[in-house]
């Protein structure tokens, strides 16, 4: 219950009466500020979940991460809806979908009248910053208390700051920490620890020296990442605040790796995400349920005391997943890439767009007939004429192409980076790295109709009909704004 709430009458009785009445009111209001909890929201830059120990990663260290979960929930099925920095920010803080937002595109800002939770828990009476990477705007609909901080250090040390401060003021408080640890260039950690030699390779992926170099530096800042988690929950206990904090460790989407961030395959849209709160979420459990990165801040709010429901949001409360009860969140959740505003193919026109339940993807290509192509595959494109561009050497794609010619995993892997059906159905069940296109086999033609449908009828209500119509609105509208930005990790 919020405090500012909460009202009292002392009726005209005799002194002790009144006193009694008194002293009960004062007590019920103390013990409902004591159960506003807190939140703290701390995630990485571009990390595949996968990367995680608690998700099966054999190599990378994330002990910290895998300690969360094991104090709370891990959650299995969650999703955001573009597999990019600024809109999946920008998803989470809002509780609204990239197409209401706006934010379809990189580097894009919310449109006018967006509100988000700084809003929504202001009006509570909390405090709610952010630490570190911004990547949203304008202002007026992120209205964050922000802060910065450099390196894991300097983190915490904003971050006790803050706390601090709202400790002082007595202020319930919601932290979203926002590490770039993730991001390439990956500079962070030490690669020692991990010998590019000694690492196991996804199968998803081919095993060159290059992608073993890249993977040894990236699980270097992954489990940077990791110290950082680690640290902040032990200031959370040094300050006696960890057990009324709602504490939340998120991957963001995949890593700039074939296949992941700039997709909607699985590893870009499937999110890492462990939450911990002992007074409602029971430790060592795990959330089945089908979860979009929109759900996020509606939750918030109902564990704050307050209510963000549609038509005010597209996202859906599971603080019932919190306690522990089965219920379904959504039956389905959706997905969209666009090429427009990012490096190299500022306007080039490839919409992807996708619907997953917890079984089945399908992905929708409308410009299938063409190559796509992202940041991750912009040199490898000219490999593909026999072509050697400048900047190519270490580049994981280029790499494959170059073994295309003798090694048929790489030739298949290669084509399936540029070359996409207008559908592919995949069973993630028999099929987890989605590889194996099941659109046109007739065992699976009710499924596929089904997901069809429904994908389109989604589309339809966003106003979306025609990917490629909404996506030369995008590449034809204002110019990228993340040039402006200092911080050149920010692609």
């Amino acid at each position: 219950m919020n405090r500012r709430t909460i009202f009292f009458v002392v009726p005209r009785l005799c002194a002790r009466a009144s006193l009694f009445v008194f002293l009960i009111a004062v007590l019920c209001c103390a013990a409902n500020a004591a159960d506003e909890p807190n939140f703290v929201f701390v995630f990485s830059d571009d990390v595949n979940r996968d990367s995680w120990g608690v998700y099966g990663n054999p190599d990378c260290k994330t002990p910290n991460i895998d300690r969360i979960a094991a104090e709370g929930m891990r959650f299995d099925n969650m999703y955001c809806t573009v597999a990019m920095c600024a809109p999946f920010r920008q998803e989470l803080y809002s509780g609204c979908s990239p197409w209401r937002t706006g934010t379809l595109a990189n580097h894009s800002k919310s449109v006018v009248g967006t509100k988000s939770i700084p809003h929504h828990l202001n009006s509570l009476g909390y405090r709610v910053g952010l630490l570190g990477k911004t990547h949203i705007g304008p202002r007026q609909c992120y209205p964050f208390e922000t802060m910065s901080g450099k390196g894991n250090h300097g983190f915490i040390a904003s971050t006790k700051k803050f706390i601090e401060s709202c400790q002082k003021n007595k202020k319930p408080f919601c932290l979203f920490v926002a590490s770039h640890d993730g991001h390439a260039p990956h500079t962070t950690g030490d690669p020692s620890q991990y010998p590019p030699d000694k690492l196991n390779i996804p199968p998803y992926w081919l095993d060159t020296q290059e992608l073993r170099g890249n993977l040894s530096r990236y699980y270097a800042e992954v489990t940077n990442f990791d110290a950082l988690v680690g640290r902040t929950r032990e200031l959370l206990d040094k300050k006696g605040l960890l057990e009324n904090t709602v504490f939340v460790v998120c991957s963001e989407q995949g890593v700039q790796f074939p296949f992941a961030k700039w997709t909607c395959f699985d590893n870009g849209l499937h999110i890492g995400f462990v939450a911990r709160f002992p007074k409602r979420i029971k430790a060592g459990s795990v959330a089945p349920q089908l979860i979009s990165l929109a759900d996020v801040a509606p939750t918030f709010v109902e564990l704050a005391g307050g209510s963000l429901k549609a038509p005010d949001c597209d996202g859906r409360s599971f603080v019932s997943v919190l306690d522990g009860i089965p219920d379904e969140i959504n039956p389905y959740v959706f997905g969209a890439f666009t090429n427009c505003r990012i490096i190299d193919n500022r306007r080039r026109i490839y919409p992807i767009r996708s619907i997953r339940d917890k079984r089945y993807s399908l992905i929708y290509c409308a410009n299938h007939k063409s190559l796509t192509s992202n940041v991750t595959l912009t040199q490898a494109l000219g490999m593909l004429d026999g072509q050697a561009p400048r900047g190519s050497k270490g580049r994981i794609a280029v790499s494959w192409v170059k073994e295309r010619d003798s090694n048929p995993r790489a030739a298949f892997l290669v084509k399936r980076l540029f070359h996409h059906p207008q559908y592919a159905l995949f069973d993630r069940t028999s099929d987890p790295y989605e590889e194996k296109n099941l659109a046109e086999d007739e065992v699976h033609r009710a499924t596929f109709e089904r997901l069809k449908t429904a994908l389109h009828a989604r589309l339809e209500a966003l106003g979306d009909t025609d990917p490629i119509v909404t996506e030369k609105k995008i590449a034809g509208g204002r110019k990228n704004q993340g040039r402006k930005k200092k911080d050149k990790r920010k692609t």
